[in-house]
């Protein structure tokens, strides 16, 4: 078939293609997949995208298709791959015309060329990179545009190849075209300016999409020249409402990016910069120069090129100055020049008194939607993007690196604010906020500076005090600050008048100091969380302030602010555990209510999930009054089969096991939920451990029930993950079998039975990785010890097996476990191993005699294991003996101990006949 009939008929399903009609599109879509392999297809597709004369559709089509095959079939490894001279018409075919009259179309073929290039670009295709230069410098608009355009995606793509050969190349090329991206850049900003200052507003956007395309480009290969930094104040001459405003903008932003880019990969060849760079930043964010001309992001963008460069590792001398890089003496050399003790000295005042201060908008959000400005979010990486972070992070960084100069000057603000502010001074109220704002982030710097007590004692007592509704921001602010400064510095005799403080606030008649208060009870420095937290001083105010957090919980609408106060009442559970009991009947009540609201909210289900963790750790036994709300959230939670899994599968978990921990007796709903396990166990996922645990939590509570229902199946799952899973994996796995023959030796044996033979045969075979062989040993004393009939069966059926005589494998085990031993390092095991031995002893089996000597020789190792002297009585005894019954008395900081602790305390009483008694 000749080309234009091949045309005639791809151009007639291309056009089927495009229809909205399935009948007509199926066949279509068919028969250009078939064609995908054929030879000529993508030189049809190239002339169809081509022809500006055709429908936009489907021109749009046949570069989405074109474009499809270059990931498939352009590599010459690929099967069905295209012929070398098929690629080298493509190529030239690419690059004939940059006139693509149709945006978005020209923006694809720039990215199908562009994937192309990083195949075959230079060796296959070197003329490339000097058409595209060639038609950069042509006087045609349109083609200039497009073929920068393409300039740039080809760079960009080249730019993100990773080998070391491809980055050579790309370093090669990045030289030949740096210095033309750069006088193109520095032309089209001419044009721009000049077609400004003559109101020619759409030559003006025109220049200056150019100039933003090889910005673009000139950033992706930014190298170790030097950058200009001029021309942003001529948006001075453009109005707000200018078309051009946002376009400038946008420049702008991407020019200080290509600055900060600069800093970050290549600090060292920055150097020459530091100092233009930083008068250029400081002079606009921090002097009248940039009064008129600054907006938001580029003054983000300004500070943090100065925190960059105030904070980089690179410009810092070593501790000993000897032992510094010339180039970092350089670096600081320039900022101590720079960072005088005025230039400070503002910077910090502006820091403060301008940037600090809440901005109308902040104001008006107070009043209209407190929960969100209470829990805005300013953590991560905001500071790179938002204004209010960004200012607070480089406040910081410059106090950190020069508090000596900006201590006295913060001091001295302070000091101009004593005594309580005058309600109907707003600005006074305001510069206030910022200053306490500004001590409280640099508490760990003031440490030597603020005497914090006598400050908190004979000032901010006072200012707590006034009940204004203006002076609210103040409140709001000094409560902050004490948050701030509890863990740095603040006496524990103070607390209980803290503790005062807090009730009063909580019922502060504004909801953000309510809500500021409430995260304050439990913050990253907290009262409630820190290391100076003392139980009994709080007891008094526990039920007033947990009854408290509970109105707020249900006064706030908000998901965040449920998120944010659920929280703060987890913490409080948890420190005061088993206190919290007689306070937490209206929560228990509130909760189910919560999380029926929450339906749509995981992140809300997640927090309540933590709540129910701590809440059944405080409720112990109690618990079990929960169970009609508590086991069908663990079931929802915990089921792979429903979406919100995915978030709550983790909390869920963890709400299983201390629910376990926690029951004093099984119940069948709970018996219920572990029809949840073996698709989580098949899921093999970081939670692996945690269903461990809940299989041993089950088979202490209730070991008969729970292995006669599901033992059949959880040994399957056993058998499937031992195939595939690591040494750590596979003892872990066979710690949980050894719990059950712990607890239920017979059932135990008889239902892991099929799990049983491996471990035998890892024991004759010699098991090499010690860990594993010691947790063999370990289930296979148990099964000797406590259940030898069942030792007899087995050793039987594996005789059979190894088709080997029954005496010879029984010795080939003892010889191995002999040798073995010192893989057991914990001594109850060496212990427990010793026993199993022991136990054959009495046998007349002349094997087992013949072994004498080596069994007797590690039990004698185990009593010296296992044998203290009594530094009273001068004799020795088993120091794993369990003699007396009496409970240890608990320590304030101690928990105490839960269900399951006592059920095992119990296993290991039942255990005592295995004991020998000591010997007088």
């Amino acid at each position: 078939m000749d080309m234009d009939s091949a045309s005639s008929v791809v151009l007639q399903a291309l056009t089927q293609a495009t229809s909205q009609d399935t009948a007509v599109l199926k066949p279509a879509e068919e028969q250009l997949r078939q064609w995908e392999t054929q030879p000529g297809f993508y030189s049809v597709l190239l002339n169809i995208f081509n022809n500006h004369m055709l429908d936009v559709n489907v021109r749009w089509l046949a570069v989405l298709y074109f474009k499809n095959g270059i990931d498939r079939y352009w590599r010459r490894v690929a099967p069905h791959a295209l012929s070398e001279e098929e690629k080298t018409s493509l190529r030239a075919g690419l690059i004939t015309n940059f006139n693509e009259p149709v945006n978005q179309i020209a923006t694809q073929i720039a990215v199908l060329i562009a994937k192309v290039a990083r195949l075959d670009c230079p060796r296959q295709w070197p003329e490339l990179i000097p058409i595209l230069l060639e038609s950069v410098k042509g006087q045609d608009g349109l083609q200039q545009h497009r073929a920068l355009l393409t300039f740039y995606h080809v760079t960009k793509t080249l730019a993100s190849k990773r080998l070391a050969q491809d980055r050579r190349l790309f370093q090669d090329l990045a030289s030949g075209i740096y210095s033309f991206a750069c006088s193109l850049w520095s032309h089209h900003t001419d044009c721009f300016l000049q077609q400004i200052y003559a109101r020619d507003e759409a030559a003006a956007l025109s220049s200056l999409e150019r100039t933003l395309l090889s910005l673009k480009g000139r950033n992706i290969c930014t190298n170790t020249n030097s950058c200009s930094l001029s021309h942003i104040q001529h948006s001075r001459q453009i109005g707000s409402d200018s078309t051009c405003r946002e376009k400038l903008e946008k420049m702008i932003i991407l020019y200080t990016k290509v600055l900060l880019d600069f800093l970050e990969y290549h600090p060292c060849a920055f150097i020459p910069l530091i100092q233009r760079s930083l008068e250029f930043a400081v002079s606009y964010v921090f002097t009248p120069a940039g009064e008129g001309v600054t907006f938001e992001r580029f003054i983000v963008q300004c500070m943090n090129l100065i925190k960059m460069i105030v904070k980089n590792d690179a410009y810092k001398p070593a501790k000993n100055i000897d032992d510094s890089k010339p180039e970092s003496l350089e670096a600081h050399k320039i900022k101590t020049a720079f960072f005088t003790h005025p230039t400070l000295t503002e910077i910090g005042r502006r820091l403060v008194s301008h940037y600090f201060l809440l901005t109308e908008e902040e104001l008006a959000m107070w009043e209209e939607d407190p929960e969100s400005f209470a829990v805005e979010e300013t953590g991560g990486d905001s500071w790179k993007y938002s204004l209010r972070p960004c200012t607070e992070v480089l406040f910081l960084d410059i106090f950190h690196n020069y508090s000596q100069t900006l201590t006295p000057v913060l001091l001295d603000m302070v000091q101009n604010l004593q005594g309580p502010t005058n309600v109907e001074d707003p600005v006074q109220l305001l510069m206030k906020d910022a200053v306490y704002n500004a001590v409280g982030l640099a508490a760990y710097e003031l440490f030597d500076n603020v005497d914090f007590d006598q400050w908190f004692k004979n000032q901010l007592l006072g200012e707590l005090q006034v009940s204004h509704h203006r002076y609210k921001l103040i409140r709001r602010r000094v409560i902050w600050l004490i948050g701030q400064w509890i863990s740095v510095k603040f006496k524990s005799d103070l607390r209980p008048l803290l503790y005062e403080v807090i009730l009063t606030l909580m019922q502060d008649p504004d909801l953000v100091v309510r809500i500021e208060t409430s995260g304050f009870v439990f913050n990253a420095r907290s009262p409630v969380d820190d290391f100076e937290f003392r139980t009994e001083q709080f007891l008094p105010y526990l039920e007033s302030i947990f009854g408290l957090l509970f109105q707020l919980l249900q006064q706030v609408t908000e998901c965040d602010t449920k998120m944010q106060v659920l929280h703060v009442i987890s913490c409080v559970i948890e420190r005061v555990n088993i206190q919290i009991r007689p306070y937490v009947g209206c929560l228990v009540q509130y909760l189910p209510l919560l999380w029926k609201q929450s339906e749509e909210h995981n992140m809300l289900r997640c927090a309540i999930l933590t709540t129910l963790i701590h809440l059944v750790q405080g409720l112990g036994a109690e618990s079990k009054n929960l169970y009609p709300f508590l086991l069908p959230v663990i079931q929802l939670s915990t089921d792979v089969s429903q979406p919100p899994h995915v978030y709550l599968l983790e909390d869920g978990l963890e709400l299983w096991l201390v629910t376990l921990e926690n029951s004093p007796a099984i119940t069948p709903e709970l018996l219920r939920i572990f029809q949840n396990m073996s698709a989580l166990l098949e899921l093999s996922s970081e939670n692996l451990r945690t269903c461990f645990q809940i299989v041993n939590a089950y088979i202490y509570l209730s070991a008969t029930e729970f292995l006669q229902n599901y033992a059949e199946s959880l040994c399957r799952s056993f058998c499937d993950l031992l195939k595939d899973i690591t040494n750590e994996g596979q003892v872990q796995v066979l710690k949980v079998v050894e719990i059950a023959l712990k607890v239920s030796p017979i059932l135990g044996a008889h239902m892991f039975q099929p799990l049983l033979p491996a471990v035998f045969r890892g024991i004759v075979d010699g098991e090499r990785y010690p860990v594993v062989m010691s947790t063999y040993l370990g289930i296979m004393g148990r099964v000797l010890l406590q259940n030898s009939s069942f030792f007899s069966t087995l050793l039987t059926q594996m005789a059979s097996e190894c088709s080997q005589e029954m005496d010879l494998l029984l010795g080939s085990v003892i010889e191995m476990w002999v040798d073995r031993m010192d893989n057991i390092t914990q001594p109850e095991r060496r212990k427990l191993s010793s026993l199993a031995l022991l136990s054959l002893l009495p046998s007349d089996n002349s094997v087992i005699q013949d072994k004498f000597c080596g069994i007797i020789n590690i039990c004698v190792e185990a009593l010296h294991d296992v044998m203290t002297e009594d530094p009273e009585t001068g004799t020795f005894k088993d120091c794993m003996l369990m003699s007396h019954f009496e409970e240890p008395k608990l320590s304030d900081d101690e928990e105490p101990p839960t269900e399951q602790d006592k059920r095992k305390k119990l296993v290991s009483r039942t255990h005592m006949h295995l004991s020998p008694q000591p010997r007088p």
